[in-house]
Order: C-alpha cells, then structure tokens, then sequence
C-alpha cells in the first residue's frame, strides 16, 4: 500500500506550501506570546482545543508518568460508559462491606466510609468526582464489576479502544501501585474529549461541584480552575509524593472546549497558577476559524478493484481552525490516505484525511469521506483497471 500526500488549493487565508510539524519532543505553541505560557518546573503540558481538534501547545505529550488520582477520570469515564448502555444505574444501592472500610475507608482523599453505610452509585461517583475518594472509586469498581481486578480489566479495554497508547491502570484510583499505573498528556487529553462529548449530561450532572458534604465533613474541591477561569468546568487533580502534582482541566467559551493537561508540578500554588495561565492564554491568543464547511469538496482518492478508478472525497464536518492573533496567520491543507482504497467502498464512508497546518502549531487531521459510493469492479472493468495500472 502506498501513501499519498497531496497538497490542496485553499482559500484566500490558507497557504498552499507544506509546512514541518515540530518534534514531539520540542515544545510547540510558544508563538503567541513569544514566550512559553507554563512554568518550566512543570515537565508535561498539553493545550487542546477540542472542538477543532487542534492541539494548542505541548511540552512532553507522550512522555509516561503516574497519574496519581488523575486516574480517577477512567474509573468515571467506565462508570458513565456502563450507565449510558443501562448496564449500571445511579440509582442501584451499595452497602459498603468490612473488607472495603477497613481497606479503603480513611485512606487518602476519602469519603470516610464505614462498614455498613448505604449509598447509591449517583453518591459514590459524586464523592469520586468532587472530593476524589479514594474508598468510592473502589466502591464503583466492585459493585459493577465485582471484583477490583473485574474493574481494571474494563478500565484498560476502554483505554484500548480510546486509542490510548501510553497508559495502563493498576488500580481504580491512583492510589501508589508500585508503577502499575501509568499514562500521558496526549491520552488524558483523549480521555477528556470522550468524557466530555460522549456522556455530556452526566458530565454536567458530576463533574465541577466545588463542596461536598458526607458523614457530617464537608471537604472541599481542589479543582484550580472552575469558578475562577470563565467557563471552566472541571475536571480532576492529583498528587502523591511520586507523580508530583497534576492536573486535567476543561473550560468552554464561544463554543470553544480547551481540555489542559498538567504533570509533575513541584507544588500546588505552582500547578494552579500554570492552569489558570494556561487556560487564559489558549483563550486569548488564537482565534478559531472556519477553513471549510461541511460537505466540501476536497479532491479524489485512487480506488482499487472498484467500478471507478478513483472517487471524490469531502469534509465530513466543517472544518475549525486556531490561528494565532496576530497579522498574516495562515493554514495549510493537505489531503492524506493509504492506498489504492479498495473496493467495494460505501458513501460517507471514512477513507482519507485532510491535514491542517498552522505554523507553529501541531498538525491536526480530520476525516474526509467518499462522496458517493464504489461498486467492485466486474470483469471488463477489472481488465480496464489492470490496463490503465500499466500506463
């Protein structure tokens, strides 16, 4: 199979010369202020703007660390992917056993359960998702699965299939696990994208509440950003002495989501500072542009064995872009697939990607798809096909 890149025409904005991504190793996203936006004591930072798929700024995006409670999104992220396919209900009734409080209950960031106490799904993933309990993420996990070990495997199938490459759990909350537990900027930032655009009701319903109040104590949510920065909404922290102190934010303005990813920053004042930072610089410094709308057409993709030598392909959604403020911001286009594409290939179907470069940014691809459909070739036509392959 090969791979084909081709360049596209754009619009009056758009620039039409291939432009090199920095390294992933390099940091990107320093040119709107002309100077890095995050403390350099923090070793990991990624800036998203999900909404365009763009990634904003990035220090060490695959780089592997310990989450610490930061975890505690997969466990919710499972949690709300089991009630949405009405395999768990908010409603269902936990009994918290001796095993559990004697275990868990009191242990870190915690709920204070106790033997015999009596709560719903809806209330442990409240304590999971506002106070970080550690007693309640193991609650969850059980009770749906049975068994912490039942829990993790569920945990790690959807890592999988979220295409998280760089992370594994070893436990339900985040909780020391003598490095069992690991993950990058680059998955919790996928991560946050499913959370948010996949369950967004229950999103709003549990994440971002600033108190709590169980057992007669009222802790607090160390949340940095939501009730400070405009439109941000959650989403986790975490510390242990070994991860350091980290943080997965998101905020949305203007129709714009940003989802910022923290790790290892030396002390709290030191995280919480460089999220608020870094929120209101994704905010302030780009613009978001639509390049394309949806149905556009973009070019054609070769097919093989088809009905057609080749098939049109176009957006399947409008195209966004952030471009930094400042005068004379371009993008550029190029179309991208793996091919010949064989057939038979269906309308609308995912085939190809368009490729969106903005200097000084990450490259971010989007899905183009067949603008109508390929029936495979019958036999005059695939001795037509082999013909036209030897010219």
């Amino acid at each position: 199979m090969k791979h084909f890149i081709a360049t596209i025409l754009g619009t009056a904005l758009l620039a039409t010369t291939a432009y090199s991504a920095p390294p992933e190793t390099l940091e990107s996203g320093r040119q709107a202020e002309g100077e890095s936006p995050v403390d350099p004591e923090i070793p990991v930072a990624l800036l998203v703007d999900q909404s365009a798929g763009q990634t904003l700024f990035s220090r060490e995006p695959d780089r592997r660390f310990v989450p610490a409670s930061v975890t505690k999104i997969m466990t919710v992220y499972t949690a709300f992917d089991l009630i949405d396919r009405g395999k768990l209900s908010l409603d269902r009734k936990v009994v918290i056993d001796k095993d559990l409080a004697d275990e868990w209950g009191g242990e870190g960031s915690t709920l204070f359960l106790e033997t015999g106490d009596e709560l719903t799904i809806g209330q442990l993933l409240l304590g999971v998702t506002t106070v970080s309990a550690n007693d309640g993420a193991v609650a969850v996990g059980r009770a749906a699965a049975g068994s912490d070990s039942g829990w993790l495997a569920l945990m790690n199938e959807n890592a999988r299939k979220l295409g998280m490459r760089n992370s594994h759990f070893g436990s339900p909350n985040g909780y020391p696990d003598e490095g069992r537990t690991w993950t990058s900027a680059r998955d919790l930032a996928i991560l946050a994208e499913a959370l948010t655009t996949r369950f967004p009701k229950l999103y709003k319903r549990f994440i971002g509440h600033k108190q709590l109040r169980f057992h007669e104590i009222t802790q607090n949510n160390h949340d940095p950003i939501t009730g400070v920065v405009p439109g941000a909404d959650g989403i986790k922290t975490g510390y242990t002495r070994q991860a350091g102190y980290n943080f997965v934010g998101s905020a949305v303005r203007g129709g714009r989501r940003l989802t910022l990813v923290l790790a290892g920053a030396p002390t709290a004042p030191i995280r919480n500072r460089a999220a608020r930072r870094l929120m209101e610089w994704g905010f302030d410094n780009f613009t978001s542009e639509r390049l394309l709308p949806a149905g556009a057409a973009i070019g054609e993709v070769e097919v093989q064995d088809g009905s057609v030598l080749a098939v049109p392909v176009r957006t399947e959604a409008e195209v966004f872009a952030n471009l930094p403020r400042s005068p004379g911001s371009r993008a550029g286009f190029s179309l991208r697939y793996t091919g010949p594409v064989e057939a038979p290939i269906k309308q609308g179907e995912r085939i190809a990607t368009l490729r969106v470069t903005v200097p000084g940014q990450e490259p971010h691809d989007v899905p183009l798809v067949a603008a109508e459909a390929v029936d495979p070739a019958n036999a005059w036509q695939r001795l037509r096909n082999g013909v036209a392959g030897l010219f």
